[in-house]
């Protein structure tokens, strides 16, 4: 056996042996195993793309919700990144419950823990005891900033997928977080924010392009298609609360140095997306990378974020809206302060349970404009997921596996250095050459695709 081969050999037999037995047999058909590693045989020899050092680091999860079990699957599938995972939330159960599928699909156990995210003492105690090296933030995003704090108290690195806003204030930014800057550097540790797919993948992909196809990048429009059908009258994809706070905020874009604003929703066009994921319409809003991405890359001149939305969705969040059910202050009932918008999301169907209804495919990218060489260039970088493989492989729907898949990549980066320098870095600050390559191998494959300054101009690029 080549020392090439003995090395992958290592790799393979540190998983678990009913993960093994797909990832061999998926060697010798030269195919695409069930958990998305591209594997394949050449002669007499295997080739994993994904085979790297033993890591084995404990980390902390926090988040029992669709995301975070997405993120406690593919990271139990990385013996040899992943060392001890814990799963904490303030509801033990839904730990446990993960627990147990994890334990089911990929033979691993997974320690739980009931931790209160808001209590910094409590949470850097846990940190503490679980010996972990990295907290990994799927929880709320009002939770950001004393996760944050209690990384630096215990000594431990950070990661999330969304930047924190104020419980009663609809207003998220990352300056709060930002703010951490020194006290990570003195501390010599490392925070990454928005690990995510929008934020995330999203920013990445704009890195890649700067640093493989563009000299100067000009405009950016990342466009987020979900075509994907539950079955249900009416349900978010995602947190309902965070959900719907998001979409009814007013819209912002950047344009000229400077971000406009304009009334939710009041800009939208039509959308097809490529392979036949078919056409939606597509409305403008306001999405948080932006923000850092206006700010480390400054020759962008214009950029925009687009999510599609079905009229049925927009119908139900008009009725909503018009009876006040998406107000975040608190109002009496029945002698009991309320938020309306927790009581809503209190009836509204789990995002975590939407998995086993879900049909269809995601289809999310950046079309970017720009030079090259002193020439105008243009490209489309995007992913498709579709919904019933993503719920095969971990009971998730494509929204969840989405996000939690560059979750766990991003915790990968830190935990084997390649992102980890003391401070707090947005996910675009940092090489995006690993990451993208094991989007290829962990379930969220991309295609680039150049276009003409018209097919840009007009998002033409199915």
């Amino acid at each position: 056996m080549k020392s090439a081969d003995r090395s992958v050999w290592n790799v393979l037999v540190a998983v678990p042996a009913t993960m093994r037995q797909i990832l061999v047999r998926g060697a010798l058909s030269g195919g695409r195993p069930a958990n998305g590693c591209q594997i394949s045989c050449h002669g007499s020899g295997i080739e994993a793309d994904w085979a790297f050092p033993t890591i084995m680091k404990p980390v902390l999860l926090i988040g029992a919700g669709g995301v975070g079990s997405v993120v406690a699957h593919k990271c139990a599938m990385l013996p040899e990144v992943f060392g001890p995972i814990t799963l904490a939330s303030r509801t033990l159960s839904k730990c446990d419950a993960i627990a147990a599928q994890v334990k089911q699909r990929c033979g691993r156990e997974l320690a739980t823990a009931q931790v209160d995210a808001d209590d910094v003492r409590q949470t850097a105690a846990l940190i503490r005891s679980t010996g972990a090296k990295l907290l990994i933030n799927v929880a709320l995003p009002y939770q950001d900033l004393t996760l944050m704090d209690a990384c630096l108290e215990a000594g431990c690195d950070y990661l999330d997928t969304a930047n924190y806003e104020p419980k009663d204030v609809a207003k998220f930014e990352y300056s709060w977080q930002w703010d951490y800057q020194d006290r990570f550097v003195q501390a010599g540790l490392c925070a990454v924010l928005g690990s995510g797919f929008d934020p995330g993948v999203t920013n990445v992909f704009t890195a890649w392009a700067l640093k493989h196809q563009f000299d100067e990048i000009h405009t950016l429009d990342i466009i987020d298609v979900n075509g994907g059908n539950h079955g249900k009258a009416f349900a978010t994809n995602f947190n309902p609360e965070i959900n719907i706070r998001e979409v009814t905020a007013p819209c912002r874009h950047f344009e000229d140095g400077a971000f406009v604003e304009s009334a939710a929703m009041s800009c939208h066009q039509a959308f097809t997306c490529p392979e036949e994921v078919g056409s939606y319409e597509i409305y403008r809003m306001y999405h948080e990378e932006l923000e850092s991405l206006v700010k480390h890359i400054p020759t962008l001149r214009r950029a925009q974020f687009w999510m599609s939305f079905s009229p049925n969705y927009l119908k139900h969040l008009e009725v909503l809206q018009n009876v006040g059910m998406t107000r975040i202050d608190p109002v009496m009932f029945q002698g009991h302060e309320i938020v309306p918008l927790q009581f809503l999301k209190a009836l509204l169907p789990d995002p975590g349970e939407l998995g086993q209804s879900t049909k269809g495919k995601t289809c999310i990218g950046n079309v970017i404009t720009g030079l090259k060489d002193g020439q105008p260039k243009a490209v489309y970088i995007y992913n498709i997921c579709d919904h019933e493989a993503c719920f095969a492989e971990v009971g998730s729907q494509a929204i969840s596996y989405t996000t939690g898949v560059p979750a766990m990549l991003g915790a990968k980066q830190i935990l084997a250095g390649g992102w980890r320098q003391p401070g707090v870095w947005n996910i675009e600050q940092l090489d995006p050459d690993a990451f993208m390559a094991d989007l290829q191998v962990h379930g969220l494959p991309w295609q680039c695709r150049e276009l003409t300054p018209a097919q840009a101009a007009n998002f033409q690029v199915a």
